[in-house]
């Protein structure tokens, strides 16, 4: 029992340690050998066939993530009695890649059936991605269970929005355990991928801290009203390559979303920023790991959770 004094923040941070410390890189060296190349052989295809397929399983991952601990909670679909979390604002119309970890899971059952979890599968798919991109690779601790639950009420609070202020996002990340820095190396991940144009008109036509001809040749994808679904590149740069040009275009007002440009606003991000602009190799570096330790939120292990036979649904 806690005494009065003793803060419940540590035995939060206690469990999450216990948690991570059972995961293991060698998790499935045994018991499935081919379980990390089936994962990695299938990723390169669906990103061969569609660049963009890295980045939405990237963010699978993180969405994932942010709710409830990487627990592939993110993968349930709705049912009669069930209601999971696809039809939360930060997901509808817009998360996609479950055709590709469906894919996946299934090659990877053919391999070893019943060992391998759909968080493991989701968690080493986005480091996988990233690779294929031509980003850094990083150890992936394994040994996740998944959930049995998911949570439609904590997708729609926890998700970082593209609206959020720069404060916003410093608190989001930090009630994940990551910190600011953690959570700049983390945006990074916006270097590929695109956003459709309901997350950022506001910034199209409302705010002034936008370079003026990357708005105007925005805003014939993005009209005023219409076309929320028309989709723009969150790095107009090099769209398709997992690199650093991101923060390049920070520095001079060309984030797509309002959260992006609030990196480098005149705040306290400015001089990571900065450091990531001109150090590719740092940034590479701080990314791999803020990953793992993204990757390390709140995993269910042992019989704390399954290993569901079809990711879509629970057991």
């Amino acid at each position: 029992m806690a005494s009065p004094s003793t803060p419940i923040t540590f035995f939060v941070l206690l469990l999450l340690g216990t948690a991570s410390a059972q995961l293991s890189s060698t998790f499935y060296d045994k018991t499935c050998p081919k379980a990390l190349s089936t994962i990695q052989s299938a990723v390169k295809s669906a990103v061969s066939k569609e660049a963009r397929m890295g980045a939405s399983l990237l963010r699978l991952h993180f969405h994932d993530c942010f709710v409830n601990g990487c627990d592939a909670s993110v993968l349930l679909d709705d049912t009669a009695n069930f209601t999971g979390e696809k039809t939360a604002g930060p997901n509808v119309n817009s998360l996609r890649g479950f055709d590709v970890i469906d894919t996946i899971k299934t090659q990877v059952e053919n391999v070893c059936p019943g060992i391998v979890s759909c968080a493991d599968i989701l968690t080493v798919a986005a480091r996988d991605s990233v690779v294929a991109l031509g980003g850094p690779t990083w150890t992936v601790p394994l040994g996740r269970r998944d959930s049995t639950t998911a949570s439609l009420s904590t997708a729609n609070s926890d998700i970082p929005a593209p609206t959020l202020s720069l404060s916003g996002l410093i608190s989001a990340f930090s009630n994940k355990g990551l910190s600011a820095k953690e959570m700049v190396a983390l945006s990074g991940g916006h270097t590929i991928g695109q956003a459709r144009c309901t997350t950022f008109r506001n910034r199209l036509y409302n705010e002034n801290n936008i370079n003026a001809s990357f708005a105007t040749s925005l805003k014939s994808k993005c009209p005023s009203s219409g076309g929320d679904n028309n989709l723009s590149p969150l790095d107009a740069t090099s769209p398709t390559a997992f690199d650093n040009a991101y923060f390049k275009n920070l520095q001079v007002q060309k984030g797509l979303l309002h959260s992006d440009q609030e990196l480098f606003n005149g705040g306290s991000t400015d001089s990571q920023v900065n450091t990531y602009s001109s150090n590719p190799s740092t940034f590479s570096s701080d990314f791999a790991k803020a990953m793992v330790k993204m990757g390390n939120i709140s995993p269910l292990t042992g019989s704390n959770g399954q290993i569901r036979k079809n990711c879509r649904k629970v057991n």
